[in-house]
């Protein structure tokens, strides 16, 4: 299996994983609107891409987005999306594009790396806390919804 960064040229594959993943947090499939959204990243270069490929088939992508902490003074990332399509999954898919993501915080000074999952996403979970990930039961996760996601 091949892990690496996304680029423009990967603009088709990754629009499919991408309202896939979509779809599978319960929004409507809107192709365009997945790859204006890819697009814009890979255009304004403000997140990064990694896809996993076996055989020439892309069978996962995973996104981070750089952030700051005040507490650490450091860079962090943020793991904002990982999607494994059907025909990839528990084939080490997921934990290849986790270790990409972890080497990619680690060369860039990250102090660390956050992501959060739906509490019913139990094989994610599972994954993650093998893979060293914790759960952080400390802090109470807030948002303020601005207009609809879908």
């Amino acid at each position: 299996m091949n892990v690496r960064p996304a680029n423009p040229s990967d603009l088709d594959a990754v629009t499919g994983l991408f309202d896939a993943y979509r779809r599978f947090y319960r929004l409507p499939s809107d192709p365009a609107r997945a790859r204006k959204f890819i697009q814009d990243r890979l255009t304004r270069e403000d997140s990064v891409i990694f896809l996993a490929e076996h055989d020439d088939q892309v069978l996962g992508f995973t996104q981070l987005y750089p952030s700051l902490s005040s507490l650490s003074t450091a860079r962090v990332w943020v793991l904002n999306d990982l999607f494994v399509a059907p025909e990839g999954r528990r084939k080490g898919v997921g934990e290849a594009l986790l270790a990409r993501a972890r080497w990619h915080a680690e060369e860039t000074g990250a102090a660390y790396l956050e992501l959060a999952t739906e509490q019913s996403n139990v094989d994610a979970q599972r994954l993650y806390e093998r893979l060293g990930w914790r759960k952080d039961d400390g802090h109470f996760h807030y948002s303020l919804s601005l207009r609809s996601p879908s």
